[in-house]
């Protein structure tokens, strides 16, 4: 018989298992909008069977996707074992808008499937076939815990469902053999074991730094700079906004998007990076936000937190997470559109010699020698000591079409997760050409949440006629939208904001 086989989970992934609170699931979502295209059925609806057969056919290439969630006995660290009873029929969903469903319905139903906790005791995941959406179009919404994926597993993960061509032939299921699960003391014996051998794995992590480094004393007075600056910022606590206090189990969705030649036009002409321009704009988008609360957006220091991948090239394929963070002070206080650019530019080019991500990236790795007993206290806690207000995170995505089973990917729109005292997170994913934004809040934190969108475009509008003066007196007027949430009256809104090529 072989002998038990399981996967540790790495600190960083426990953490958002640790992390996770009633009310507050932490998975990572996003709606996909398509074509209907190949997958139309006769009588208008999606084939959704033919979907399910599809992602269970590409499994055997994401092995983490037939896998749960076991606990070491004694310890707070989970591992991942083969789940003997998975059935494809739980996780992959079909369901339908009442037709024709609109954007804002889809929406509404969006909130509703991302609020819900994922399933414990299952694998980590699942994916809604929404038909009935107007203009031959169908949805999937997909969740997915964020202790499987980081923002680039999740472009690579994409990858492997979806195809680059129209062209796809179905493939028959591979045979799915689960391991043999280990038993509690096998976990916890083996655990043992690991923590004694953890001190010659940190040395040797330091002796690679240190050997790969082209200047060895200029990176470590970097690195030493970045942990200090890393350390500083986790100390400082985020000052008090209205979103920023205790969050609920509701939540709203709402999206918009961007064409993405216009913030590389608006990065030609101003200066930046994209991440710069669009950190600019939401640096637009909380002043109005604000303002509308009266409130003093320059007696407020607000902070962002934005993830950086430290996933090495040879990684790209494999789940889970290797991320680190940059703190970023946004200049809300500057009423000049031109000027906020330029402090984050700088900010973001100090970060960059700072090494302050590779720091943080650091000190993340050294919580695997950390007893699970301190990791579980730090993970409950963290959330009453946030040093940043807002999540603002920005994945590179495919820029030419992909397909599901020959059906077109229209739109694709994230979702990053809230905790408490964060009551909006903001996430983009750029594809074929377009940036698409995700907007994610607590339901009663932000009942203005459409506001908060319209704003972004506000603040997008602004820089690009900064940019480009002639061509955006010259653009149409952008309509304001309506509320794009549950129980919110009125027509559909018009969410898309396409920069003039």
């Amino acid at each position: 018989m072989p002998g038990p086989t399981y996967d540790r989970l790495t600190a960083l992934d426990s953490s958002f298992l640790l992390l996770e609170k009633p009310g507050a699931p932490l998975h990572v979502a996003s709606t996909l909008i398509f074509e209907g295209g190949p997958l139309r059925k006769p009588d208008g609806g999606i084939d959704a069977d033919a979907v399910r057969a599809h992602v269970a056919a590409q499994l055997h290439r994401i092995p983490r996707y037939r896998q749960r969630i076991q606990w070491i006995p004694f310890t707070q660290r989970p591992v991942w074992v083969d789940d003997d009873r998975f059935n494809i029929e739980y996780h992959v969903r079909h369901t339908s808008l009442p037709r024709p469903g609109n954007t804002h319905q889809l929406k509404r139903l969006s909130s509703r499937i991302m609020e819900q906790p994922l399933d414990p005791a299952r694998p980590l995941w699942e994916m809604w076939v929404v038909e009935g959406l107007e203009h031959d179009r169908f949805a999937i919404i997909s969740k997915v815990h964020h202790c499987m994926i980081d923002g680039v597993s999740g472009v690579d993960l994409l990858n492997t469902l979806l195809s680059p061509t129209a062209e796809c032939e179905p493939q028959a299921e591979h045979r799915f053999i689960p391991r043999r699960t280990p038993s509690p003391f096998e976990l916890w014996r083996d655990e043992m074991v690991r923590r004694a051998r953890l001190p010659m794995s940190i040395l040797q992590g330091l002796r690679h730094f240190l050997s790969e480094a082209a200047d060895v004393r200029r990176d470590v007075l970097s690195l030493a700079s970045g942990l200090a600056d890393t350390l500083g910022t986790s100390l400082h606590l985020a000052e008090s906004t209205p979103m920023n206090r205790r969050i609920g189990p509701h939540r709203r969705f709402d999206w918009m998007e961007m064409d993405l030649d216009a913030i590389k036009r608006i990065r030609r002409s101003l200066g930046g990076s994209i991440n710069d321009v669009v950190l600019t704009v939401v640096t637009g988008a909380v002043q109005r936000f604000l303002q509308r609360r009266n409130i003093n957006p320059g007696q407020i220091d607000f902070r962002v937190m934005t993830p950086v991948s430290v996933r090495a090239a040879n990684e790209h394929g494999k789940l889970g997470n290797r991320v680190s963070a940059w703190f970023l002070h946004l200049p809300i206080g500057e009423p000049d559109p031109r000027e906020q650019l330029r402090e984050i530019r700088a900010r973001s080019l100090e970060l960059k010699e700072s090494k302050q991500a590779v720091a943080a990236s650091m000190l993340t790795d050294m919580a695997e020698w950390s007893s699970s007993t301190l990791l579980a206290l730090g993970a409950r806690n963290v959330t009453r000591m946030l040093p940043f207000n807002l999540v603002v995170t920005n994945v590179p995505g495919p820029q030419f079409p992909i397909y599901m089973l020959g059906a077109r990917m229209l739109e694709t729109y994230p979702l990053v997760p809230l905790v408490d005292n964060l009551g909006l997170g903001i996430a983009q994913m750029s594809y074929d050409g377009k940036l698409f934004w995700g907007f994610n809040a607590d339901y009663d934190l932000l009942p203005d949440l459409p506001a908060f969108v319209r704003g972004t475009r506000e603040a997008f509008t602004e820089l690009l006629r900064l940019a480009e003066p002639e061509e955006a007196a010259g653009a149409p007027q952008i309509p304001a939208t309506g509320d794009a949430n549950r129980g919110a009256p009125g027509a559909e809104p018009q969410l898309h904001l396409v920069g003039k090529s």
